[in-house]
């Protein structure tokens, strides 16, 4: 065995070999420094485990931890149609059944003879029933349960490897460990987080004595990793904006006061405080970095014009980008009508145009001739040049790290554009300095007056009939409706309507007379785009969609938007499908269609608001930062150990601290930074081509 490091391959570990390490690779555990941080996701406490005899005689609604032996297992119908999949465990104490609702896939992940850890609230359902709300399999046959007293860490585990195995493995070799492991931070930075050393947080997450204690070991590796990626951030933007030497635009009151003169309508309070917010950044010397963030229908297309006509009367070209062809249209229509009174006419490179077309429009482009250009991102790729580029905005970016974003920043030539990111996805605080902390945020946080709130209600399988009839009586009344569905196919594993078989029996059953269409992420982006300008064109008049169409479509005769199963969906995702109706005169309406067994009470907060910057708390409050990113990304770096519901002392923390030493070090190049430099270059994947670039 070669000597120990912590890059050593794990399967030189005693007790682990080529199949365990085969295993260990599933959950990504490939070296001996992988296994010291798959750190538990929860504990254990032997202490508050509630007998099962107890539970029995336990008051409905009362909430317990149990650990027992599953003797049982099976798949109940209801009369309703709903599969409830149920499993006796057995205690020294008794019997117990446990039920999970619409959940009848867990059949196969639940076998007999499984010990299994369970916690939740306690049911009358002939007779008690415990619901899991929380569930864990903690063995096999062969495991016995845990003793009393102790607290057991509870590890991922993968089919073939037991979170008891998985334990004892750790165990068994923590001890020659930890003294490989090197502190990363200065003191001066554990101090300021209230954190301790790195050794001794590694130690304390796997071998607690208390679930405090492992909590304060949780905290040291969530501020390292909050600190890593602030400082990436802060370097990012650094470069962003000295790197190339930026323009230093004049207010020469030209087309922007023409604009103002002209809006068919007055600029919000939240508007006028963003455009002067922009405006600074582009009359400073340094190149601006700024997110414009803002809820549906807050009127960023208009904030952002007031940007690119300052870059117009200037003499530089502004280019507007979308994520799709669909989006860059809409932007396109909505500039042309609001540039009609100036005598301006931006222009549109997207990929339907014919050769020509582009051709056309890119010597325009290459001569400065177009001054505004609208499109999709291969606006700055390929073939296309511009004369003077002073201004990039981007819609929808959030789709990109901060990696992709900096890497803007070699698009262009000695002078380097401002850049303003728009974004209609309302996010905490927290959030967005996690997701966007190396860039300025302005946020649009008023709505227009006189824009209705879409009436959100909440129906029922026993109204379903209803709600048919609704949308019916809204196209009879020439208006168009959204139906949604969270899945595109039906699956064994899960009870769910799926838009593929419902677009077809509704368009066959319930729709016969209508024009039903069908759009999804599956779909060729040709077919999709196709069938979205007909509804747009009012063509289709029920669009049976998965959330493909969650952000920026704008069909302002819509006024229907019925979202089947939404317990399956985020506040926050909810309250962005709900935003593609009321987008014109007409009252609109949301109508959720939750499933049989789903909660109410999150659905019943969702309605009684329609500010999305609260609904994203909630959200963030619900579910936790690692679904609202997405695929558990921030910024192309996974937040393993960091919570943002309960970490926002520690990102705040981190993010002063890496401004700070980005501002006196830009490199990060004293001696005492290199373990900081080396961590960075382990985590990210340009993380040392970020330090290694322009320096200063």
């Amino acid at each position: 065995m070669p000597s120990l490091r912590l890059d050593t391959p794990v399967q030189f570990l005693k007790g682990v070999g080529e199949r365990r390490a085969e295993l260990l690779g599933r959950l990504e555990i490939r070296t001996v420094r992988d296994l010291l941080y798959h750190i538990p996701f929860r504990y254990l406490d032997a202490t508050t485990v509630t007998p099962i005899a107890r539970v029995r005689s336990a008051g409905a609604g009362a909430e317990v931890t149990v650990v027992g032996r599953v003797i049982s297992t099976g798949v109940i119908p209801t009369r309703r149609g709903l599969r409830v999949f149920q499993a006796v465990i057995r205690d020294d104490s008794g019997l117990l059944e446990c039920g999970w609702p619409g959940r009848p896939f867990l059949e196969r992940q639940i076998t007999k003879g499984s010990l299994l850890l369970c916690s939740g609230p306690v049911k009358h359902f002939h007779g008690r029933q415990l619901q899991p709300r929380e569930w864990v399999v903690l063995g096999g046959e062969e495991d016995e349960a845990p003793d009393t007293g102790k607290v057991l860490p509870v590890y991922r585990a993968t089919e073939g490897l037991t979170v008891r195995q998985i334990r004892r493995l750790v165990e068994d070799h923590l001890d020659r460990l930890l003294p490989l492991v090197e502190e990363t931070f200065p003191a001066a930075w554990r101090h300021a987080a209230g954190v301790g050393g790195l050794r001794d947080a590694l130690e304390r997450v796997h071998r607690p004595d208390t679930v405090a204690v492992a909590e304060e070991g949780r905290r040291r590796l969530a501020f390292e990793e909050l600190m890593l990626l602030q400082l990436v951030l802060a370097r990012a933007r650094r470069l962003a904006k000295r790197s190339r030497a930026g323009i230093r635009f004049t207010i020469k009151r030209e087309f922007t006061t023409q604009l103002r003169e002209h809006l068919p309508f007055a600029l919000t309070a939240a508007q006028k405080r963003c455009i002067k917010e922009i405006v600074a950044d582009q009359t400073s010397p340094e190149r601006m970095h700024r997110l414009l963030q803002g809820d549906v229908g807050s009127g960023k297309t208009v904030v952002a014009l007031f940007a690119m006509l300052l870059a117009a009367e200037n003499g530089y070209q502004a280019a507007l980008m979308a994520p799709t062809e669909i989006l860059a249209e809409q932007h396109f229509a909505t500039l042309t009508r609001l540039l009609a009174p100036l005598d301006l006419r931006p222009e549109l490179l997207v990929g339907r145009l014919s050769a020509g077309e582009k051709a056309a429009v890119r010597e325009r482009l290459a001569s400065g001739a177009a001054r505004l250009v609208v499109g999709t991102h291969a606006l700055i790729q390929g073939e296309v040049s511009f004369r003077r580029l002073g201004l990039v905005v981007i819609d929808e970016q959030h789709r990109f790290g901060v990696e992709q974003r900096a890497a803007l920043v070699e698009k262009n030539a000695a002078e380097g554009p401002d850049v303003l990111l728009l974004s209609a996805t309302p996010i905490p605080r927290t959030l967005a300095l996690a997701l966007y902390g190396d860039l300025d945020a302005s946020r649009l946080d008023e709505l227009p007056p006189g824009r209705e709130a879409v009436a959100t209600s909440i129906a029922s399988e026993k109204t379903r009939g209803k709600v048919y009839r609704f949308v019916r009586e809204q196209v009879a009344a020439g208006h168009q409706a959204y139906i949604i569905y969270p899945v595109i196919d039906e699956s064994e594993k899960v009870d769910l309507r799926a838009a593929t078989k419902m677009a077809e029996h509704l368009a066959k059953e319930i729709y016969p007379d209508l024009s039903v269409g069908l759009v999804h992420g599956r779909l060729p982006a040709d077919a999709r785009d196709e069938t979205m300008r007909r509804f747009r064109a009012g063509d289709v008049h029920v669009l049976v969609s998965t959330t493909v169409i969650e952000v920026g479509i704008d069909v302002a005769n819509a006024t229907v938007m019925v979202i089947e199963h939404p317990e399956r969906f985020g506040l926050a995702q909810l309250h962005q499908l709900r935003g593609r109706v009321g987008r014109g005169a007409a009252r609109s309406h949301c109508v959720l269609l939750p499933g049989e067994g789903a909660s109410r009470e999150r659905l019943k907060r969702f309605a009684a608001t329609q500010d999305g910057f609260r609904i994203a708390e909630l959200d963030l409050e619900e579910r936790g930062h690692g679904e609202l990113v997405g695929a558990r990304q921030a910024g192309q770096v996974t937040l393993r150990f960091a919570d943002l519901t309960r970490d926002t002392d520690l990102l705040e923390t981190a993010h002063r601290l890496a401004r700070d030493a980005i501002q006196a070090d830009p490199s990060l190049s004293a001696p005492a930074l290199q373990p900081v430099v080396v961590e960075i270059g382990r985590r990210f994947e340009r993380g040392l081509e970020l330090f290694r670039a322009i320096p200063g």
